[in-house]
């Protein structure tokens, strides 16, 4: 995983019982625990949105201070616009405020702090530099997000040329991405998890109908309609809008009917009896629920060790679908992917078995009449 370097957090170890702690400390803000591990979904989140709060009361103190026309300005101006905080969701916003962040305090050759530089003065070679020593990925990311940041000084008319043209990126390595649930690791989980629990819900949900952990911890009985969940996908939500309907196979509903009826509209519930704070605390239990049922970690072909998670039930619903003999676009009406290229890794895995079993069927009776003609005419001299 990348670095990023993370201002205004204060970490340290607690005396009393040698735990790290890590404390949002600035300058005019009260000082704030952050909340789980460095690096974790709800420690950025939490981070993200202290952030945010500590930038704007700094703006209002510091109104008089910023320059006009400077990146500073810029960013101050962006984080409040409908750009950023609509037309954002909310991860991406949390993801993208370290980044401006880290933006703006980075240093000229000359010394001079890039927010404290008019954005007129931006060149291509200033990017660049800001994002010379990071990971591939994490230029890809960062060059993102100041991509949209300067569309939107473009369209508000505070700049004219886009200095982010002509900047390019390491190629990042190829990933296998998110580890995709098998048979066999699903069987397992099952055994581990009987009907009943929430713990086989959550399996059961997910592997029906193809959601991201995002929108499982949020579908309830208000999505359900004649045997069908009727849901607007959060990916979507901000792009194309698309709503997906998808029929409750027997495996989930005998998982639905084991659970105990409850006031809460979430299927999902903690062992309070209380929805799921957020996409993160479900994960986290989630990947609990996969060691309780020995999902043990798998050395991917990238050189990764990753873990049996929430998305990778996604990636095996998808394959389910493409095995049984689904097309492209039957497999984006279930999954919800935006473009039939997504889906085609699925496909290519089913056509690549369907030809390997027709070469080696071949081959084996190749094999066959070999042996045959051997045992008729006997060797050769």
């Amino acid at each position: 995983m990348a670095d990023i370097t993370l201002h205004f957090v204060n970490s340290y170890r607690d005396p009393r019982n040698g735990k790290m702690r890590h404390q949002f400390r600035r300058k005019g803000c009260r000082k704030i625990m952050l909340k789980g591990l460095p690096g974790s979904a709800d420690f950025m989140a939490h981070y993200g949105e202290l952030l945010a709060r500590s930038e704007n009361a700094a703006a209002q103190a510091g109104a008089s201070k910023i320059k006009p026309g400077s990146i500073d300005a810029l960013i101050v101006k962006y984080l409040k616009s409908d750009s950023f905080t609509k037309g954002l969701a909310k991860a991406t916003r949390n993801a993208r405020r370290p980044i401006l962040d880290n933006f703006r305090q980075c240093v000229t050759p000359g010394g001079h702090r890039y927010g404290e530089n008019r954005l007129a003065t931006m060149q291509s070679k200033n990017i660049a530099d800001a994002l010379a020593g990071k990971t591939p990925i994490m230029q890809k990311v960062w060059l993102k997000a100041l991509r949209h940041l300067i569309r939107f000084a473009i369209a508000d008319g505070d700049c004219k040329t886009d200095p982010t043209i002509g900047v390019m990126t390491m190629r990042p390595p190829k990933s296998s991405g998110h580890l995709a649930w098998g048979e066999v690791q699903i069987e397992q989980y099952r055994q581990q998890h009987a009907n009943g629990t929430m713990a086989r819900l959550a399996m059961e949900l997910m592997l029906n109908i193809a959601a991201r952990r995002h929108d499982a911890h949020l579908i309830g009985r208000q999505h359900l309609r004649n045997g069908c969940l009727t849901w607007r996908p959060s990916k979507t939500s901000q792009t194309t809008g698309k709503v997906l309907t998808i029929r409750v196979l027997p495996e989930l509903q005998a998982a639905l009917d084991g659970i105990r009826s409850s006031d809460a509209l979430t299927f999902l519930l903690t062992e309070y009896g209380r929805p799921f704070a957020s996409a993160s605390a479900f994960g986290n239990k989630f990947a609990n629920w996969c060691e309780a049922a020995g999902l043990e970690p798998v050395v991917c072909d990238d050189g990764k060790v990753r873990n049996y998670r929430a998305h990778g039930l996604r990636k095996a619903a998808c394959r389910q679908l493409a095995h049984a003999g689904c097309t492209g676009p039957e497999i984006m009406a279930v999954s919800g992917h935006a473009t039939l290229s997504e889906v085609q890794v699925y496909l290519n895995e089913v056509e690549q078995d369907r030809l390997a079993e027709a070469a080696m069927v071949k081959r084996a009776a190749g094999s066959n009449r070999a042996q045959a003609v051997t045992n008729v005419y006997g060797k050769g001299d």
